[in-house]
């Protein structure tokens, strides 16, 4: 043995890091700001937003900056510079500043996201399904609590400390839709609960083990209904078709044609109870869409897409540019006041930003046709670098929720996308193993060091 070599075996061996509970820790407070959207505002232009998520999120990726490969932060700064070029590339240069405030914080919520999907892989399926359940739980028995044991007063004690504007206060019209007031616990608003839970569950499906986790996944989704109404809530039907058509059709990490067809006429199935329960469940709610009587539905769904389409018509290379809704908000205005779905007893709300609620339609309505094609190419890839088994999954996910939550730039944008991508990954994974977990069995609890 060489004196080099003698010399670098002496030398103290570094152990490797293991997840265990300041990794849950921190997914927690992570989750937690997802959840609460909690933001800062720095300066009168610059936010600071889900506070507490980014701060988790930048730990994280501190924590397992030795998972960080070549080729991923690569990917990263290629998707970055894709970005970059597509702002330069927008229509009107005078919105510069504002469109590079939003690359800002783009790139702040990619970073935090990134963070996150390191630290959920390096987990069992075992850790992760347990993890995300108990959130579901904690959010269904809260929102139980504020419905039936007098926990109202508490939640929105809460929610004035921890929001100075944007707090739901329509309780007439949950009266109306839905005969009782919808529960908030601790969110600004009622779709932020639904939301989340609808997330929380669908992740923890994805990844659980357990033989009946479709059925208990449909008896969460019933009991939600019942704790918590919403329309949102629906989308958790929704996502169980890319689950099955991606992820539930594949054997040994390939697709079984044999299996994809049977997952075929289940996924059948679960669309057709959507269309059923949606229209016996929320009958008020989508006759009142249908007749123009629902602004925010029209301001989600409808009014989103118009605006994309109608962008892709007169801005086809590079949209509006990141945030780019003051670019716009005349042309939008003039399409919702247009459109025979939109009602004139409706408030014009301004700046267009209030107008645009669907992140799944501003990708287009920011990018346009040509550069939305090129990031979501570039994305794709870089998830195929990172080790995602069906980027088909990971994007279809990511439009299914994108229809109930906006804030394009936001990290809650993101975590949609890089917690379907980890969740991919440990679906895919072998049901008791990880990275670098030594005894799956145990729960939520530190890993004894190597």
């Amino acid at each position: 043995m060489s004196l080099a070599a003698a010399r670098l075996q002496a030398l103290p061996r570094r152990r490797s890091t293991t997840f265990g509970g300041i990794d849950i820790a921190l997914i927690c407070l992570f989750l937690a700001g997802i959840y609460t959207n909690y933001t800062i505002q720095i300066s009168p232009k610059v936010p600071f937003p889900s506070v507490p998520a980014g701060v988790a999120g930048l730990l994280l990726l501190w924590r397992w900056r030795d998972r960080v490969t070549t080729a991923a932060f690569a990917g990263f700064i290629g998707v970055l510079l894709l970005y970059v070029i597509s702002i330069l590339c927008a229509t009107n240069i005078g919105f510069l500043p504002r469109r590079f405030n939003g690359l800002i914080q783009l790139t702040y919520s990619l970073t935090v996201g990134y963070g996150l999907f390191l630290a959920v892989t390096q987990a069992s399926r075992r850790q992760i399904a347990n993890l995300f359940l108990v959130f579901s739980l904690v959010i269904l028995v809260g929102c139980l609590l504020e419905n039936y044991a007098g926990f109202r007063p508490v939640s929105d004690a809460v929610r004035k400390v921890l929001y100075s504007s944007g707090i739901y206060e329509n309780d007439a019209r949950d009266v109306i839709f839905y005969h009782r007031v919808r529960p908030k616990f601790f969110a600004s608003e009622p779709a932020g609960v639904t939301f989340c839970f609808a997330l929380f569950t669908f992740i923890w499906m994805v990844v659980s083990t357990w033989r009946w986790k479709i059925p208990i996944y449909v008896g969460l989704f019933a009991i939600g209904t019942f704790a918590m109404p919403g329309p949102t809530l629906m989308l958790m039907l929704l996502l169980i078709l890319p689950y099955m058509l991606f992820l539930a059709s594949r054997k040994d990490g390939k697709l079984d044609y044999s299996r994809a067809l049977r997952v075929f006429c289940l996924a059948a199935l679960f669309l057709g109870a959507f269309v059923v329960l949606g229209q016996s469940l929320f009958s008020a709610r989508l006759k009142e869409a249908t007749s123009g009587n629902d602004p925010s539905f029209f301001y989600r769904v409808q009014g989103p897409y118009l605006a994309a389409r109608d962008v892709a018509r007169n801005y086809p290379l590079a949209g509006a540019g990141l945030t780019g809704e003051p670019f716009i908000e005349r042309e939008v205005v003039n399409i919702y006041v247009g459109s025979p779905d939109y009602s004139a007893r409706w408030e014009v709300v301004t700046p267009a930003t209030e107008l645009l609620i669907n992140y799944f339609w501003l990708h287009w309505i920011y990018l346009g046709v040509f550069w939305g094609l090129i990031l979501t190419a570039a994305v794709t890839v870089w998830l195929i670098v990172l080790g995602t088994p069906s980027p088909a999954f990971v994007w279809f996910a990511w439009a299914i929720l994108g229809q109930a939550s906006g804030a394009y730039v936001g990290p809650k944008c993101w975590a949609v996308l890089f917690l379907a991508a980890a969740a991919a990954v440990l679906n895919q994974r072998a049901a008791n193993t990880a990275n670098n977990v030594a005894d799956p069995r145990r729960f939520l609890v530190p890993q004894a060091q190597a």
